[in-house]
């Protein structure tokens, strides 16, 4: 018998709910109707409390092969939220832009460091531009951190693309119009999320 079956069975027995299960695992309903239609396992630690709950032990609700899948499965999600932490991190971090001196401004032909709050000698449309990249780098980072736990396909999929793909357009941006502090600043975080990606695949 599967863990799937086992665990269905076992809830069944004590006459309870997958929410009320859930309640008494302390995780969400979702996760347990996954677990019970063999879309994923549990933690290690869900897995000792569901033991624990049943009064049985680990090696009942498993067979070898399983143990070896959640090790695998839990050591993907730690990577994952390794990733993600890092990922929002740098993303959050592109706010320092508004408030360090890293945007060159001419007046009087004299090329002065400036925060781009106070950039004011370039062309609207380009001041436009930067602030868009930045904000919106900043609000995927803010994203990416407080959806640590969000599980959504769609999501999980797309999180990192979007991030570099924000951070590739305002290194692009950065560069072509000459601001060269903040082009080599958003280069070094897309060398960091790349090597990040590259070595936990």
């Amino acid at each position: 018998m599967e863990f799937q079956e086992k665990l269905q069975q076992l809830r069944k027995q004590k006459g309870l709910t997958q929410q009320e299960l859930a309640d008494q695992l302390y995780v969400s309903r979702t996760a347990v109707s996954k677990w019970e239609s063999g879309r994923g396992y549990p933690t290690i630690d869900s897995l000792k409390a569901i033991a624990a709950f049943f009064s049985v032990t680990v090696d009942d609700l498993l067979s070898g092969g399983q143990v070896l899948t959640i090790a695998e499965e839990e050591h993907k999600q730690t990577r994952q939220q390794f990733s993600s932490l890092v990922f929002g991190l740098l993303d959050c971090s592109v706010a320092a832009f508004l408030f360090l001196p890293l945007f060159g401004q001419k007046a009087g032909g004299i090329v002065s460091a400036v925060p781009l709050l106070s950039l004011t000698a370039i062309e609207p449309y380009l001041k436009v531009l930067y602030f868009t990249v930045v904000i919106g780098t900043v609000v995927c980072g803010v994203l990416t951190l407080a959806l640590q736990n969000c599980h959504q396909a769609v999501w999980l999929r797309h999180k990192e693309n979007l991030s570099l793909l924000l951070n590739g357009a305002g290194a692009l941006l950065f560069i072509v119009s000459l601001q060269p502090y903040a082009a080599v600043l958003l280069c070094f975080f897309l060398t960091i999320k790349v090597f990040i990606r590259l070595k936990l695949r």
